[in-house]
């Protein structure tokens, strides 16, 4: 049945008037009469029969009219982008690409976040081993988080913040020892932080640009390596500002500005198009959002 005959079927229903149906679906009398006519044949039924200057329903009628308002609810359930969507029955599992620091720093507040409203929802986090790659476009990750690089065309993005890069160091080291200027900081022995294996950046760039140049000593593929390398040693390594103080306290570490007109780092997140509208998926990128915004 012409799911028109059926929303004309509900307000007939529902107001026992061939007027006052007409005007809630935006019709004339007429056409709504006609309308009953066909409806009249199709059920085998009056449906609605004259009672003095009012119209009254049929038994038939009355067992229609909730049935066919429940049905009508489930088509626009059916039409309407996360109708009905309610995340505490969401059992999903939700696989996020990001750094091993962002992982340390967002994955206890990104969990405890949606097991308030979900607590059927699992994440599972996987390093950048497939970043720049199809990983999004073939479903093996739902969202990549941090400095996006390279991306398929289609992908959507939403930048979250946007942070500056700090230096840390052991507590000890004698940097700390006098003002941290460019020239101190080239001087010292740094480690590099890629897991291509790169040994010069935006760092490098703007030393250069001041007639300086680092030595990177070492080059190691995560951050947490490089953090457990710098409180045993006298290099420098980089990282976020007032990220995880605890942690970097309880290690032995301290923090200083970097002393270089360096751009800050956008973290943003990246999804493929085809979950764009996913009621489950745009909550869960919500929380992602929420989580890196503290």
């Amino acid at each position: 049945m012409d799911l028109n005959l059926l929303r004309a079927l509900d307000a007939l229903l529902q107001e026992n008037s061939v007027t006052r149906a007409a005007e809630r679906l935006g019709t004339s009398p007429a056409a709504a009469s006609r309308t009953l006519a066909r409806l009249r044949r199709a059920v085998g039924d009056p449906l609605l029969v004259r009672a003095g200057q009012g119209m009254v329903p049929t038994p038939r009628a009355l067992e229609l009219r909730e049935e066919v308002g429940a049905l009508l609810r489930g088509c626009d359930n059916v039409l309407r982008p996360g109708a009905g969507f309610d995340a505490v029955h969401l059992q999903r599992t939700f696989t996020v690409q990001t750094t091993d620091l962002l992982l340390v720093g967002l994955a206890g507040t990104l969990t405890e976040r949606i097991h308030k409203e979900a607590p059927h929802v699992d994440v599972v986090f996987l390093p950048e081993a497939v970043e720049g790659g199809p990983a999004l476009r073939q479903g093996w990750v739902d969202v990549e988080l941090g400095a996006l690089g390279d991306l398929d065309p289609e992908i959507r993005t939403r930048k979250l913040a946007q942070l500056p890069l700090v230096g840390i160091a052991r507590s000890g080291h004698p940097l700390f020892e006098g003002r941290i200027d460019a020239r101190r900081f080239a001087a010292a022995d740094h480690i590099g932080i890629s897991r291509q294996g790169k040994r010069s950046g935006p760092i490098d760039s703007a030393l250069a640009e001041l007639g300086l140049r680092r030595r990177t000593a070492v080059v190691v593929p995560s951050h947490t390596s490089a953090m457990m390398l710098a409180r045993t040693t006298d290099l420098v390594a980089l990282t976020l500002p007032d990220w995880l103080p605890d942690t970097t306290t309880a290690m032995g570490l301290r923090t200083f500005p970097i002393p270089l007109d360096l751009t800050p780092l956008d973290l943003g997140m990246a999804w493929h198009p085809r979950n764009a509208t996913d009621p489950g998926h745009r909550w869960f990128r919500e929380h992602v959002a929420g989580a890196v915004r503290g």
